[in-house]
C-alpha cells in the first residue's frame, strides 16, 4: 500500500478526562488542539468516583451533583478559553462538560466505544501521587475502545516538532506507521521511523520497535526499513529512519525526547493471556515525557488507486 494518509481526524468526538490536577488541564489543553486538528468536537468527562472522597449517599444526591456539574462547567470553560489565545484555530471546535458519577476507569472505557481519541493526563489526583503513572490512565490505555494519549506535562522541543513511531515488519507495525503520518500529517511534524538493533535475547520482548535478523548490520537494517517505510507511505517528505542499538522501549522514549508525540502499538506479543498491553508500550507510556499515542491496530484503509 501506498500514498499519503489521509488528513481526517479521529472516527469520532474527543474525550479528555478532567480532575482538576495540572496534569488533567495539560490533557484538556491537548485534546482540544488534537480536536481542532481533526475537525471534531471535544466531550471533557469528569467522573465523581464511587467510594473514595464521596459517600455513595453524596453521589446519589441530585443538587450536590448539579453543584458540581456546574462547577466543572465553570473550570473547563475557564481552561478551554485560555488555550484560544494560543491556539486561534481551537475556538470553532464544539467543547461539551459532562459529569458522571461511578469509576473512573470503566466510565471512560465505556464512553471511548463511540469516541474517535481519549485523552488522559499521566498523573491524576489519586492517593499514590510518587507512582509514575496514574492508575486511570494505567486503566484505560490497555481497554479503551479507541486510540489513547497520554500527556506528559513536559512541553516539546523549540523548532519543526517530530512525530516518532517505532517500526517492525508485522502487519500491525504497518498500521501503526501508517497512523503515526497521518498524526504527523495533522501536525504539520516531520516523522522519524525508528528501528531498534539488539542482540536476541532468551526472554527478550519484541516489543513495538524492530530487532532485525541476527548479523544483521546497521546499512542493511536501515535499507530494509526505508522500503518498508516507502511501501507503506510512499515518496513522503519530511521522513526520517534511524536505526539505534538497544531494547525497543529505551530506544523509543530516547528518540521521543523533545518530540511533540510518540506513536506505538498496544498489543503484546506475549503467550501469557493477561498480557493485554506490550511492554514496549507500557513502558514507553510510563517513561516518555511527550505525550504517547498508543494504537489499538484495526484493519489499514484500502490503496488509493
Amino acid at each position: 500500500m501506498t500514498g499519503e494518509p489521509a488528513d481526517g481526524g479521529p472516527g469520532g468526538r474527543v474525550l479528555a478526562a478532567f480532575d482538576g490536577s495540572p496534569t488533567s488541564r495539560a490533557a484538556v489543553a491537548w485534546a482540544l488542539a488534537a480536536a481542532a486538528r481533526a475537525r471534531t468536537g471535544l466531550e471533557v468527562v469528569t467522573v465523581l468516583p464511587v467510594g473514595e472522597s464521596w459517600g455513595e449517599a453524596g453521589l446519589l444526591d441530585p443538587a450536590r451533583v448539579d453543584r458540581v456539574r456546574a462547577d466543572v462547567a465553570d473550570h473547563v470553560r475557564a481552561l478551554v478559553d485560555g488555550c484560544h489565545g494560543d491556539a486561534p484555530d481551537t475556538a470553532s471546535v464544539p467543547v461539551a462538560a459532562t459529569v458522571l458519577t461511578g469509576r473512573p476507569v470503566e466510565e471512560l472505557v465505556r464512553r471511548s466505544a463511540d469516541a474517535g481519541l481519549l485523552v488522559v493526563g499521566s498523573r491524576g489526583r489519586g492517593a499514590a501521587r510518587s507512582t509514575l503513572l496514574g492508575s486511570v490512565a494505567l486503566g484505560c490505555v490497555p481497554r479503551a475502545r479507541c486510540p489513547v494519549a497520554v500527556v506528559h506535562p513536559a512541553a516539546p522541543a523549540p523548532g519543526r516538532a517530530r512525530v516518532v513511531v517505532g517500526l517492525d515488519d508485522t502487519d500491525d507495525a504497518r498500521e501503526v506507521l501508517w497512523r503515526a503520518a497521518a498524526e504527523a500529517g495533522r501536525m504539520a511534524a516531520d516523522l522519524d521511523v525508528v528501528v531498534a538493533r539488539r542482540v536476541p535475547e532468551h526472554w527478550g520482548d519484541l516489543g513495538s520497535a524492530a530487532t532485525p535478523v541476527r548479523g544483521e548490520t546497521g546499512a542493511h537494517a536501515t535499507w530494509r526499513a526505508g522500503r518498508l517505510v516507502r511501501e507503506v507511505l510512499g515518496a513522503r517528505p519530511g521522513v526520517r529512519v534511524l536505526v539505534e542499538t538497544g531494547p525497543p522501549a529505551e530506544v523509543l522514549v530516547r528518540a521521543a525526547q523533545g518530540a511533540a508525540l510518540l506513536v506505538v502499538g498496544s498489543r503484546s506479543r506475549s503467550r501469557l493471556s493477561g498480557m493485554v498491553l506490550g511492554s514496549t508500550a507500557l513502558h514507553c507510556v510510563v517513561a516518555a515525557r511527550c505525550p504517547v499515542l498508543v494504537l489499538h491496530p484495526q484493519p489499514l484503509p484500502a490503496p488509493t488507486a
